[in-house]
């Protein structure tokens, strides 16, 4: 799959399609594992106006959101046959492929950016409050992304949508294709667990 057709770039809930079910996107991976590009397109069709959504979300940038999305669903076509349908949902896999992709982008935006002040930093003196606040935040974020090593698959899928992907707790339900209730479940047992990986005590 050498090309893909644009993804599209309007609001993603203002007249894009409903989430093709779980069962049948899942359906689709699997066939477009097998080399089917049919199937692939109406994976594409289905889902794209998502992964743009939650790129932008990441990115906040319209065209660095739209190249973001292409490199995930070139990533999915290339990886299909590695989705699991018993540790997650077909959307929740793609989207979590399509975070990765866009804090990725956010990263080595950060990266270059600091490349091209370098010279300047180095020649102005640095507040100690500063560099041990950066310290911290680094560790911080270092500890997260243990702790949601530790945390189930689908318990995972739905804190990074809530949370890093931003979407409501009725939206993650409508992505993965599951009644409210459990997403809320699923939300609040991911972050009881993930605070108990961190040593974090209740408020």
């Amino acid at each position: 799959m050498d090309h893909l057709r644009a993804v599209p770039t309007g609001a993603p809930d203002e007249g894009a399609p409903a989430v093709a079910g779980a069962a049948h996107l899942a359906d689709l991976l699997k066939r477009s594992a097998r080399g089917d590009q049919a199937a692939f397109a109406e994976l594409y069709d289905a889902t794209s106006a998502r992964a743009y959504g939650l790129a932008l979300r990441v990115v906040r940038d319209p065209a660095q959101a739209e190249e973001v999305a292409q490199e995930a669903f070139l990533d999915v076509w290339r990886t299909a046959s590695r989705f699991d349908a018993t540790k997650g949902s077909a959307v929740g896999w793609l989207l979590t492929i399509v975070h990765r992709k866009a804090v990725d982008r956010v990263r080595s935006a950060e990266a270059a950016s600091r490349r091209d002040t370098t010279f300047h930093q180095d020649n102005q003196p640095i507040a100690h409050d500063a560099t041990a606040e950066a310290a911290e935040a680094s560790m911080e974020a270092r500890r997260v992304r243990s702790a949601l090593d530790d945390l189930t698959a689908v318990q995972r899928e739905a804190l990074e949508l809530a949370y890093f992907g931003g979407y409501t707790h009725t939206e993650v339900a409508t992505m993965l294709d599951l009644p409210v209730g459990t997403a809320k479940t699923r939300i609040r047992d991911g972050l009881i667990r993930l605070r108990d990986s961190m040593g974090v005590g209740s408020a």
